[in-house]
């Protein structure tokens, strides 16, 4: 899936997570006690909604909102309620890929202060574009550029697609030789990074994953109940 890095990836994939430190806006920040609620829209595939792939059925926008304490005490009083209301609207769904995105959007009406989440592109690698010529990459950059473009909620934070071989070409699941399918995902990739500084900003989940284990991911490519928290961890921290 993702290129070996170099140098210059390496530079940066740094510079893209220290922006996960920086807030990205003051709707994200403290609100008043009896204030209208910020919502938090999360959009895409099982990065963001993995319920199924954990025994206690949580994913990262409810560890966003409310935190559950008794799984992941770190995390007690920094979720978005913590800091006023908040409330979530679910939309990502398993297994979507970029086509899927305008049906998740239909008939939304979004009123205040609101921030979308999104992760799109691995089922999209996984479906053909990890082997592809060039053509569908572009497609697929041209279709979220669409959807974004008409979806009424701004900011909007995109997660780049992460790699559960952790760069290790022995744990190649796809079929693909490596090189061409790490070559893709890294394409389809900063095709995400050019959206996210047009229409928000980049969350590298990527980045933050290779420094994980095993541990994270289910069913090889799945987050799992830590990965579901780790997810939560890069996109909270750019809120």
């Amino acid at each position: 899936m993702p290129p070996l890095p170099d140098s210059s990836r390496r530079r940066m994939l740094a510079a893209a997570s220290s922006l996960l430190l920086a807030p990205l806006s003051r709707a994200a920040g403290p609100r008043p006690q009896g204030g209208p609620p910020l919502t938090l829209y999360t959009f895409g595939d099982s990065i963001l909604d993995c319920a199924r792939y954990n025994a206690h059925g949580v994913h990262p926008g409810q560890l966003i909102v409310r935190n559950d304490d008794a799984l992941f005490p770190e995390f007690r009083g920094r979720d978005l309620q913590s800091r006023g209301p908040a409330r979530l609207e679910h939309r990502a769904v398993d297994g979507a890929t970029v086509a899927s995105l305008p049906g998740q959007a239909q008939g939304l009406r979004p009123r205040g202060d609101a921030v979308a989440l999104l992760t799109v592109g691995g089922n999209d690698l996984l479906r053909g574009l990890a082997g592809d010529d060039g053509r569908g990459v572009r497609a697929f950059e041209s279709a979220l550029d669409a959807f974004l473009r008409r979806l009424p909620i701004r900011p909007v934070l995109l997660g780049t697609v992460y790699d559960p071989t952790f760069g290790d070409d022995a744990r190649n699941f796809l079929g693909i030789e490596p090189r061409i399918a790490r070559a893709n995902h890294r394409r389809v990739n900063e095709a995400i990074g050019r959206m996210a500084a047009r229409y928000g900003r980049l969350v590298d989940l990527h980045a933050h994953f290779l420094g994980g284990d095993p541990s994270w991911f289910t069913n090889t490519i799945e987050p799992s109940l830590v990965g579901a928290s780790e997810v939560r961890r890069a996109f909270l921290a750019a809120l």
